[in-house]
């Protein structure tokens, strides 16, 4: 026997959902600008390990020649995405809904025995909640992520109106790092956040866009009745 059990409000789910297609184009045209001026590279002494990004990648995306197109999505749906988030953490902060987020001092400690279960190293069962400690620790940390996102992006959108915002950043150049470094971090949680999702299956997919979670119930277990001794035999 199963019952619904509320888990995700309607507004969470909205913002979910709409910035998903939104956080996906501002990664697509931000492509199409790095083409034009891509220099980060892992390297040492000359030997380049790791290159962002080889150029089949760009030809087989087909992201070539398309800083114009690039600049003209990005710069326009970069004001859906930071309002999109600024509402998100005002209904966060309205609803209570932070609390069930919010990282504690052991939050890191029980987010490493999440990822020990997770892994099979761990056989102890993870203790009841809403979310558990590494959820509110990658939850809590997308939220700074798209904050930081929105500021840095602004340092390098306009540095010279915004030339004290570019100053506190380090500089353009580390701006501009520092918001690829962020976007890199996008992908790598969306990576994480898609096997998570696949491997709690699909009623944790369907309470994301239904807002319920059907919750088995166990059977209440019938009480063994022992049965009455019989009465001693009288002497005869």
């Amino acid at each position: 026997m199963n019952h619904l059990e509320h888990k995700h409000d309607r507004a969470v789910r909205y913002f979910h959902w709409v910035n998903a297609p939104l956080l996906a184009v501002m990664i697509w045209s931000g492509l199409l600008i790095y083409w034009a001026y891509d220099p980060y590279e892992i390297a040492i002494r000359g030997i380049v390990l790791v290159k962002f990004f080889p150029d089949w990648f760009y030809h087989h995306l087909d992201l070539k020649f398309g800083l114009a197109t690039g600049m003209a999505y990005h710069f326009a749906f970069m004001w859906f995405f930071a309002v999109n988030g600024l509402l998100y953490i005002g209904y966060t902060a309205w609803s209570g809904h932070w609390r069930d987020l919010r990282p504690t001092r052991r939050t890191p400690i029980e987010a490493f025995h999440v990822v020990l279960h997770d892994l099979r190293l761990r056989k102890e069962p993870l203790p009841p909640g809403k979310f558990n400690a590494a959820q509110r620790l990658a939850y809590a940390g997308v939220v700074m992520m798209g904050a930081g996102s929105v500021i840095s992006g602004l340092a390098i959108y306009k540095p010279t109106q915004l030339a004290w915002l570019t100053t506190l950043l380090g500089g353009y150049q580390a701006a501009r790092l520092e918001h690829f470094a962020l976007t890199v971090g996008y992908v790598l949680f969306f990576i994480v956040h898609i096997a998570q999702v696949i491997r709690a299956g699909w009623n944790n997919f369907r309470s994301m866009v239904t807002g319920y979670e059907l919750i088995p119930v166990a059977q209440e277990a019938t009480p063994h009745v022992h049965p009455k001794p019989e009465p001693a035999a009288s002497a005869s």
